[in-house]
């Protein structure tokens, strides 16, 4: 269940990269910043109410470490860094550069425990599934976009600002409540937003340009980032890091090639083997791991086994 809400979460991540991207274009990155916040707040503020008229419990109210309450500061670093690479590069080049940031963010996490997170050794056989991962990666970004140095940067950066996120996220979901978490992330991040706007991006305050256009999809993406947080609070603390990134990725990854061929009118062969070679490197590392966790269980039965015939 909690892979499938993984790749769930996944095609909702690649739709709003779209949509926002789309805002940034018509009104600007930190604009459409605001924006973005200011409409998953107010459809959080919504959800919320009725669940607390609902549940009659707010949450506990016991002092948290102060980086938990970060999630929606470091989720505006997100979609600041996608909203610059929008255009430039393909939106499935964005969430391969993204994945590959995570991978190396992931593995530390789940390496050391960072941030109170169960830890998980990486093993060294993963490698050869974590090749085929980069291989797929690497197929997916073009010559030409390799010239756009500073949307490959930002690209890489949304990985970090992205697991960093979601990892305070559900873990203030786990010492209060989803809904809470998702809130809270909402509240900061549109604080921080307009801090942002305010900072360094006056030039583009042209507020007449913040009108309903046709395409209204495009301000659908702060409540596809309501749904996607409140999905990832579910799942982060229930599989590994690593392996959460990469089932997002395949998820993104199809869905992302949907999304460019319906804004570009065209069909990536290289993005589509880009993504079975990442699947395939997914499918050989939960291969391994499971081989290795059959192997220990059997080792510690017979152990088990033996130490019950010595006593008897």
């Amino acid at each position: 269940m909690y892979f499938l809400f993984s790749l769930l979460t996944g095609v909702l991540i690649a739709l709003m990269i779209a949509a926002n991207g789309a805002l940034s274009d018509n009104i600007g990155t930190y604009t459409s910043t605001v924006i973005i916040h200011l409409a998953g707040l107010v459809f959080m503020i919504l959800l919320y109410v009725f669940y607390v008229f609902r549940k009659k419990n707010a949450g506990t109210k016991k002092k948290l470490p102060v980086y938990l309450y970060l999630g929606g500061i470091l989720g505006v670093g997100t979609i600041v860094f996608n909203n610059i690479a929008f255009g430039k590069i393909s939106v499935s080049a964005m969430l391969a550069l993204g994945l590959l940031g995570q991978s190396a963010a992931a593995i530390l996490i789940d390496q050391f425990g960072w941030f109170g997170m169960h830890k998980t050794a990486f093993r060294k056989r993963k490698i050869i599934g974590l090749a085929f991962v980069i291989i797929g990666i690497f197929i997916m970004i073009t010559l030409k976009e390799t010239k756009q140095v500073a949307a490959i940067t930002v690209a890489l950066l949304t990985g970090l600002t992205v697991i960093l996120s979601r990892t305070v996220n559900a873990r203030l979901a786990e010492e209060t409540n989803i809904m809470k978490s998702t809130l809270v992330n909402y509240i900061t991040g549109t604080v921080a937003a307009i801090i942002v706007l305010f900072a360094i991006g006056r030039g583009e305050m042209n507020f007449s340009n913040i009108v309903l256009p046709t395409n209204i999809w495009m301000y659908t993406g702060g409540i596809m980032g309501v749904f996607a947080i409140m999905l990832l609070n579910i799942t982060v603390t229930k599989i590994s890091s690593f392996y959460l990134t990469l089932m997002l990725f395949i998820g993104q990854v199809f869905a992302g090639i949907i999304v460019d061929m319906l804004l570009t009118n065209s069909f990536s062969v290289t993005n589509l083997i880009g993504g079975i070679l990442v699947a395939v490197g997914l499918s050989l590392n939960v291969w391994f791991d499971n081989s290795a966790d059959k192997k220990n269980k059997n080792i510690a039965a017979k152990e088990d086994s033996s130490a019950i015939s010595e006593k008897i």
